[in-house]
């Protein structure tokens, strides 16, 4: 595995030392050319909380491995023993009582999840440790998360006297159910990994120093695969939640038609395993 770590400062970085807000590497998957985007927060000292600058960067570096046609999947994770505690409680001491830059500031941090959600690759999260209020409306933009043994997720709001305003509200309920979002919601309390596995919340629980690791042997399964195909799929799936049953058969029906029979990907899968061969696939479009 190889891991190349990029000059991340105009990303975002702390004035005094320019360590940077928001770390990006990229992870060589294959002897094609294929590699992982690692987005990892490292404000490890304030629980990787999202201030504005920190979200910012954050949207930044998603950008990065939204735009790099060699990036086939984008991972997002942590330093220390948090992967994001949510925004910066401080920080709204000031940015909540201006009336202007208050809403700006939500607005942009929905601006940078439905850049995950509209991205043309898997975007994971890999929850290494304490996750809550905002920090739980980035693992739900994701497209699913996996977490390490010994994190806790919640929700934690309601114990400030605030209410999430960028998703959990919304996509909560969807994925565990509302009754289970009501419980985690009003209760305010931090899940375990068994009860985030029982609870739907996430998709895998994984040792501490294996988390990193099964990410990238996933973005791996994903780079051997056709990236227009997994576009497609990713785009019908998410439409597909939008709407009701009829609606979403109809989109994937229309999906389907305009892969196969315009995008030279479906033949070649199809000519590689007749030939038994492996697959040479066309960039992304």
């Amino acid at each position: 595995m190889s891991l190349e770590t990029t000059d991340d400062r105009a990303a975002g970085a702390d004035a005094a030392d320019e360590t940077p807000l928001v770390e990006f590497d990229r992870v060589e998957l294959d002897e094609d050319g294929n590699f992982a985007a690692v987005v990892t927060f490292n404000r490890a000292e304030t629980l990787n909380a999202m201030n504005w600058d920190t979200l910012r960067a954050l949207e930044a570096q998603l950008r990065r491995g939204a735009e790099d046609p060699d990036v086939r999947a984008v991972l997002i994770t942590g330093r220390g023993r948090a992967f994001s505690a949510g925004g910066d409680i401080k920080g709204y001491v000031k940015l909540q009582a201006d009336p202007v830059a208050f809403p700006r500031f939500v607005d942009d941090f929905i601006r940078t999840l439905d850049l995950i959600r509209y991205m043309d690759k898997p975007v994971v999260a890999l929850v290494n440790g304490i996750t809550a209020a905002g920090g739980l409306e980035l693992l739900l933009a994701c497209d699913f998360a996996w977490m390490a043994e010994s994190a806790r997720i919640g929700d934690m709001h309601l114990n400030y006297a605030q209410i999430g305003g960028a998703g959990v509200m919304a996509r909560l309920p969807r994925l565990i159910g509302p009754n289970r979002a009501r419980e985690l919601v009003f209760s305010g309390r931090l899940l375990s990994s068994e009860e985030c596995m029982a609870w739907g919340l996430v998709n895998r629980v994984i040792p501490d120093d294996r988390l990193l690791a099964e990410g990238i042997e996933f973005a791996r399964s994903v780079a051997a695969k056709s990236p227009n195909s997994v576009r497609n799929v990713k785009h019908v799936i998410n439409r597909g939640l939008e709407t009701d049953l009829e609606a979403a058969l109809r989109q994937e029906r229309e999906r389907a038609l305009i892969h196969c029979l315009t995008l030279p990907d479906s033949m070649e899968g199809i000519n590689a395993f007749v030939e038994k061969r492996k697959p040479r696939w066309p960039r992304a479009r």
